[in-house]
């Protein structure tokens, strides 16, 4: 699949840090409206520039147009795309208007064209692992989802110094005036949505804490730093949804069923170990102790975190294992080692490799537009809430999806293989004979 690349910040490096795990999909070229900026990426990597987006949209062999522009940008470069014949996978939000998504996914229809975008964390090995987890029945039937994206007070990171391979600057001025529910609430709501289906009604609110951020001014200078969402879902499953940028970094995921909970630390590493807990009279006793409950060495003992699972591993599990690229030094392959194992370790390529596998196997897109669209929406109606808050009734909706085949029907049942450690055991059995006398 031939593609080329509309935006070349911040964000293009991080799609390139994976571009070698994908030898299925060529690069024709890139274009910024930065000329500078893109001579200088395309030097780089070695890629081919556009001169302008006409001369990109005119390439025949440009199948897939990959939207990395800003946020605002996004429904226009998109439109223009997909009016000449072109595929497009896009970044988050799709758009900033729900009419305008409506109007993006008709127009791909109309042209027989597949309109997917990011993101694509929904098909890491943690969230594949996790969905699997909870259709194998080992939480019991889930009924509650706390997903957390505090990501830092940035404006006080010092992240002036922080550049990409390529020297672009880390956003925090587009990042602080967009606001942490546009910028990141998709990444926990594209796998709740996935596992739970569409939300029934969202109760949000939303709210500017820190007013003084930067010395330059911003506009807007009161796009809310922090965000709460509860969505209910029709199968029962309520969740609550957390995002800022004011809270020191927490990104964790929970699923509590009425038979346990699974966790994640991180939806931002494709990697990141999942532990299961099955609750039993034990672990749930043993956390009304301070000291149990938290040291994690002393509580695992007790059943108290639970077990971690064996990953699924997919066709691009390899893709955030190693970093391979034009120009690594030694210094920049060890910083990336430490980045991978302690930070994050995501393929942004992964959602164009799962758009193209299925345009290629001429079957329907993994997420489809309907879902792409609630997601959209949800994140427009949280972003929108206000500190007067809003309870509202999405008025988009999808039909359930499936996870990916290499998920549904993997080998594995993580209920069946969940065994409790032997101290738990042991005191479960003493506990259950001093019940008896």
């Amino acid at each position: 699949m031939r593609i080329a690349f509309v935006g070349t910040g911040f964000v293009f490096d991080i799609y390139m840090r994976t571009r070698w795990a994908h030898p299925e999909i060529e690069i024709c070229g890139i274009f910024d409206i930065d000329g500078e900026r893109a001579a200088k990426v395309g030097s780089h990597y070695d890629l081919s520039v556009y001169s302008d987006y006409d001369s990109l949209l005119a390439d025949p062999q440009v199948e897939i147009v990959v939207n990395l522009t800003n946020i605002h940008a996004h429904y226009g470069v998109t439109k223009r795309a997909l009016e000449a014949g072109k595929h497009v996978y896009s970044e988050k939000p799709i758009t900033t208007e729900v009419d305008q998504s409506r109007e993006l996914f008709a127009l791909a229809k109309r042209n027989g064209l597949v309109f997917t975008g990011a993101p694509c964390n929904v098909f890491s090995d943690s969230v594949s692992t996790m969905w699997k987890a909870v259709r194998d029945g080992a939480i019991g039937k889930p009924v509650l989802v706390y997903a957390e994206l505090d990501d830092n007070p940035v404006h006080l990171m010092n992240t002036e110094n922080v550049r990409s391979p390529t020297g672009a600057p880390w956003p925090l001025v587009e990042e602080l005036q967009e606001g942490c529910t546009f910028e990141h609430v998709g990444y926990h709501l594209v796998w709740i949505c996935a596992m739970f289906g569409p939300a029934t009604s969202v109760t949000a609110f939303s709210k500017s804490l820190v007013e003084h951020k930067m010395d330059a001014p911003l506009d807007p200078a009161d796009t809310p730093d922090f965000s709460v969402a509860c969505l209910n879902f029709a199968n029962g499953v309520a969740a609550r949804v957390t995002c800022s940028f004011v809270a020191p970094r927490d990104h964790r995921m929970r699923i509590i069923g009425e038979e346990g909970e699974l966790t994640g630390d991180s939806y931002r590493h494709y990697q990141s170990p999942v532990f299961l807990e099955r609750f039993s009279t034990v672990s749930l006793n043993a956390r009304k102790a301070y000291t149990v409950r938290e040291q994690p060495l002393i509580g695992r003992r007790f059943g108290i975190g639970g077990q971690q699972l064996k990953l699924l591993r997919q066709w691009k599990s390899h893709s955030v294992e190693a970093e391979r690229g034009t120009r690594l030094s030694a210094k920049q392959r060890l910083v990336s080692a430490i980045r991978r194992r302690e930070i994050y370790a995501q393929d942004k390529f992964l959602g164009i490799a799962e758009m193209a596998r299925a345009i290629g196997a001429g079957r329907p897109q993994p997420l489809t537009p309907d879902f792409l669209m609630h997601v959209n929406e949800l994140t427009l109606l949280i972003q929108r809430a206000g500190q007067n808050g809003a309870a509202t009734v999405p008025t988009t909706t999808f039909d359930p999806i499936e996870p990916l085949p290499e998920v549904a029907n993997a080998p594995i049942d993580y209920r069946k293989r969940y065994r409790q450690g032997v101290f738990e055991r042991t005191l479960a059995r003493a506990i259950e004979s001093l019940n008896r006398q």
